[in-house]
């Protein structure tokens, strides 16, 4: 047997030998790392016995895999403590998620946050027991019979879903018993660190039909000190999260009235529209046009772009004049529409469509999450139609232009190219030249990229965006997919050099993504304290007394006249106060007037950077802002040695 290694060497054995002795033989230390193995691109145990010529990855807890294997026990040691506390309890399905795991319990008395201090306790307790975890299987009947055993009505419901034939897999450690596809840890001792986090209710299989059960969410690692770390994140990002800072610093709302459609505030939507400015901006400056297309478009136009039957459920519909129309979700179609509005030739392409297109997609109640998972949001697309010859040079130049946009704000990224996926539309030699098309370019600018393999969209492979936030939080944000089918589904034609009719491909891409969420994104990052020229308000004027009102009002005009975002304080309240209540507001710059200043036509500065800045006269003050506006300066807080 020739087992094949992630680093292409080959290890030959006479006998079957399962991954955990195949680790072992490479390295003691990496057997004690091991998590799981990756069998020609599958998941599995280290228990799992190779018997044929394969490629082997042994997974540790850097590799997705192995964190996903690692946190799949943490599940199940969670679940084995709450049957121990609470033997009532059912069990529905236990998951390794981002950053953590949960569980979903049925139990008549709700679980609190006391309830879980209890249940950490049980499983340090599993932990330390060093409970070997074993795999078997079993007949359908019997596994049914099992469960009913058990009294695990939930698992019973599982089973009889899968078909009679199936052999139903199990994993025990200790006296607990759980159905499960696994991969699983060899022993329960690994788990050294871990936290329950939170409970929250959720329905059996996501259907609001069914009963709502509790779900107690955990995350685990394998140091104490990688934990400690994540949980200060965490808490960071709670004094961070764009709901409180957006109701604090009267950014948006959401009431009632239009859940998932946010309100923009005064001062959110200053914020929004500096946003879009820029967006306008860079976009001119990379040679794109501006279009807008309707809201709302016939049944006929979504039927033919496929959404009609793969999308409709997330879809607003309505009857005018006895015809079937539907909000749109995307913006593509109304693009194309436009592509097609005129006869083009080879001389206009590429031609790059920008949009700032207001999309609705119907979320579930449960889904929603303030601008992050909203109901209406403005996507920032573009469509680019083009030749095949132009593929690879448009990819690289929206790829740049992503870049620019993300390093503005501060953001590190890494890329992800996805491929094929299983149900997909086209030829093999439409998504082969995609596909390479796509690594050429990002080859040819020197980007480091992951290949996801089966991830792309159904019509075209991608590349995706994961930027990386000011405490360390991932997020998806710009996108390039390649299509070829849409183009042949509306039927578009160019005329080529040779006078022929030629088929244009199509780039979708957004930089931003939803412009709501990406705010919701900048919120968090920034902790609501942004760069002078996204700040909602960029100074405050504070005068000292009533006395020197006047003065301050003369440099709140000027400010006005420079075109600066400012507002003036004109309470009789003290300094220190007003002061003290702009630095809560987040505001990048004070200026503080009182006699000595309007003797002299000065401001005293004081910023969110430095503190206090000195005297200025005015017009150096409007200068520097000015400059630091315009170039789009990210100001860092200075630290005083």
């Amino acid at each position: 047997m020739k087992i094949t290694l992630k680093d292409g060497s080959v290890r030959e054995y006479d006998k079957s030998m399962s991954v955990f002795e195949i680790a072992s033989d490479i390295s003691e230390g990496l057997a004690r790392v091991a998590m799981a193995g990756e069998v020609n691109g599958e998941v599995v145990d280290l228990r799992t016995v190779l018997s044929d010529d394969c490629e082997l990855s042994i997974l540790t807890f850097q590799d997705e895999g192995g964190k996903e294997t690692f946190r799949h026990t943490s599940s199940h040691i969670l679940a084995q403590a709450v049957k121990r506390l609470y033997p009532e309890t059912k069990l529905a399905i236990g998951p390794a998620i981002a950053d953590g795991f949960y569980y979903d319990l049925d139990r008549e008395t709700p679980f609190t946050t006391e309830d879980l201090e209890k249940i950490e306790k049980e499983m340090k307790k599993i932990v330390k027991e060093a409970l070997p975890i074993e795999s078997f299987t079993l007949p359908r009947e019997e596994a049914i019979a099992l469960m009913k055993e058990k009294e695990e009505p939930y698992k019973v419901e599982l089973i009889e879903d899968l078909p009679e034939d199936s052999i139903i897999s199990f994993y025990k450690q200790g006296e607990f018993t759980d159905l499960c596809a696994g991969p699983h840890l060899m022993n329960t001792k690994a788990v050294k660190a871990f936290k329950l986090t939170s409970l929250a209710g959720a329905y059996w299989r996501g259907n609001e039909k069914n009963k709502m059960l509790t779900r107690i969410y955990g995350t685990s690692f394998t140091k104490k000190a990688d934990l400690d770390e994540y949980l200060t994140m965490m808490e960071e990002a709670k004094k961070r999260d764009h709901r409180k800072l957006g109701k604090e610093l009267g950014l948006f709302m959401l009431r009632e009235e239009g859940p998932g459609f946010p309100f923009f505030l005064p001062k959110g939507m200053a914020l929004k529209n500096a946003l879009l400015e820029y967006w306008r901006e860079i976009h001119t400056k990379n040679g794109y046009v501006e279009i807008s297309t309707p809201i709302m478009l016939s049944r006929h136009l979504w039927e033919t772009s496929g959404h009609w039957d793969h999308y409709k459920e997330n879809m607003y519909t309505t009857v005018i004049d006895d015809q079937d129309f539907a909000v749109k979700p995307m913006n593509c179609p109304g693009g194309i529409l436009v592509y097609e509005s005129e006869p083009r030739s080879y001389r206009d392409l590429p031609l790059r469509m920008g949009e700032l297109g207001i999309v609705h997609r119907h979320e579930k109640s449960g889904q929603m999450h303030g601008l992050m998972r909203v109901r209406c949001f403005t996507q920032d697309d573009a469509h680019i139609f083009m030749t095949p010859e132009q593929v690879k040079d448009e990819i690289k130049g929206v790829a740049l232009l992503i870049d620019e946009v993300y390093k503005l704000f501060g953001f590190k990224y890494h890329v992800e190219l996805s491929t094929r996926p299983e149900d997909s539309m086209g030829s093999d030699e439409d998504w082969n030249l995609a596909t390479e098309a796509l690594r050429e370019a990002l080859d040819a600018l020197g980007m480091d990229y992951v290949v996801n393999e089966g991830d792309g969209a159904f019509y075209g492979p991608k590349i995706d965006f994961h930027l990386e936030d000011s405490i360390g939080r991932t997020w998806q944000c710009g996108t390039i997919q390649l299509d070829f089918q849409l183009p042949l589904r509306f039927n578009l034609e160019y005329t080529g050099a040779d006078g022929e009719k030629h088929r244009p491909i199509m780039i979708h891409r957004v930089a931003f993504g939803s412009i709501e969420r990406f705010i919701g994104i900048l919120i968090e990052h920034f902790a609501g304290a942004f760069p002078t020229w996204l700040a909602p308000v960029q100074v405050k004027v504070l005068p000292i007394s009533d006395k020197h009102l006047e003065y301050g009002e003369k440099v709140f005009e000027a400010l006005k006249e420079a075109g600066i975002r400012a507002e003036i304080d004109t309470r009789a309240e003290k300094i220190g106060y007003k002061i003290r209540e702009a630095q809560m507001q987040k505001i990048p710059y004070m200026l503080v007037v009182g006699a000595k200043e309007e003797e002299e036509s000065l401001v005293s500065v004081r910023s969110r950077f430095a503190g206090d800045e000195g005297q200025k006269a005015l017009e150096d003050f409007l200068c520097d802002i000015k400059k630091e506006i315009s170039g789009r300066v990210r100001r860092e807080i200075e630290t005083k040695e």
